[in-house]
């Protein structure tokens, strides 16, 4: 079955018949290559050229389409205008053919044709002038190199510099995707890391004030229910300067608006003291041994925060123990609480304070795990991490 031909390029319908009504004009006036009786002109006579001239045409027609098919069509309609008195706009478009070739064809062709029409250039020039020794022998070679080779090298060229902008534009989006998928990491990070910050620092105050209040509207018992409001409102005051710290970061520095201190070991205890007015029974072991770099005291202080708002929101009645310990280049947070079983939760949470607490020590390549332990008093709650000391580890 005939595979049907690709329907043709408007500008090569255009090439075609602006080719074609150019020949009939030369036709026409009869200008031709050479005399309708000369020497080497089988077919005598000005009508025998309109047939390579015609196939050349319609030739055109393939350049984009079919270059191959229409260079080898056009190979053989040249070979027999070379019979005729021969037409000048034949040639002209045998050129184009080859050129179309060599821009448009396989890479295959774009690579052979430029290297055949050479070796035929250097044979037409050679080949003659060896066996007829006169100059004008050399115009063959000339004539070769014009119709055949010049058209070739020329479409190789700019094939060369049309893939050299197509893989330069790719480059460029590939580029551009690189940068966008870049920006787009830097969004999700910078997000996740403010979505741990606003969970460790306005979760373990809110606990506060949900379980304090509930105490207050339950008792009736004034100076319990004043206690319970001095708390609410310490948690509160306290839960506001977070927020505005945290709004400070994320505004552009500049003017007199500067973001506050991140919380480092130093306010362990401050920390600590707050949890105890919040009603847990907290104990603090802190020997770190020495300063530690800002992104380890910073995560330690927070896993240390987070796992006293867990305890203060899921914990049984009994002693939190907090051990900051020093092993080797590593910094170990250990917090432990009472786990008893209980049906709910004081105050109901979403499971993102442990997620946080992992993504922390993960960016630090530490390790962290959390879960129940048997003791002899009886099972316990233990939030264990391990958080690398040297640069090199969380660089």
């Amino acid at each position: 079955m005939a595979v049907p031909l690709p329907r043709p390029r408007r500008f090569d319908v255009y090439a075609a018949t602006a080719g074609l009504l150019g020949g009939l004009l030369l036709w026409a006036i009869g200008l031709g290559v050479r005399p309708s009786d000369g020497p080497g002109v089988l077919f005598p006579g000005r009508w025998p050229l309109l047939v390579p001239l015609a196939v050349t045409a319609g030739c055109e027609l393939l350049r984009r389409s079919a270059p191959r098919t229409g260079l080898l069509t056009g190979t053989a309609a040249l070979a027999a205008d070379t019979l005729t008195q021969g037409s000048l706009v034949t040639v002209i478009m045998y050129t184009d053919l080859m050129y179309a070739a060599v821009l448009y064809g396989p890479p295959s062709s774009a690579r052979r044709i430029p290297w055949i029409t050479g070796l035929l250039t250097v044979a037409g020039t050679i080949l003659p002038y060896a066996l007829w020794r006169v100059p004008e022998a050399l115009l063959i070679g000339v004539a070769v190199g014009i119709v055949s080779f010049g058209p070739a090298s020329t479409g190789l060229i700019v094939r060369n510099h049309r893939e050299a902008a197509d893989a330069a534009r790719l480059r460029a989006e590939q580029t551009a995707l690189l940068a966008e998928t870049d920006r787009v990491q830097a969004v999700t990070a910078e997000r996740s890391r403010m979505a741990r910050e606003l969970h460790d620092v306005i979760a373990g105050h809110l606990s506060a004030i949900a379980i304090h209040s509930t105490a207050a509207l339950s008792l009736d018992d004034a100076a319990t229910t004043r206690r319970a409001l001095g708390v609410i409102r310490e948690n509160s005051v306290e839960g506001l300067a977070e927020m505005r710290r945290l709004i400070g970061i994320l505004r552009e520095r500049g003017g007199d608006t500067e973001p506050a201190a991140a919380p480092t070991l130093e306010g362990l205890g401050a920390l600590v003291d707050g949890a105890r007015a919040n009603g847990l029974d907290v104990s603090l072991e802190a020997a770190p041994g020495g300063p530690v770099p800002a992104p380890v005291g910073m995560a330690a202080y927070r896993i240390v925060q987070e796992s006293l708002t867990n305890a203060l929101k899921h914990a049984s009645r009994g002693p939190v123990r907090v051990r900051l310990s020093r092993r080797e280049d590593v910094l170990c947070v250990r917090v432990t609480s009472a786990y008893g079983d209980h049906d709910a939760p004081h105050v109901p949470g979403s499971g993102a304070g442990l997620v946080g607490m992992r993504e922390r020590a993960a960016l630090l390549r530490g390790t962290f795990a959390a879960g129940p332990e048997p003791t002899a008093d009886g099972r316990i709650w233990a939030v264990r991490a391990t958080l690398p000391l040297t640069e090199g580890d969380f660089a």
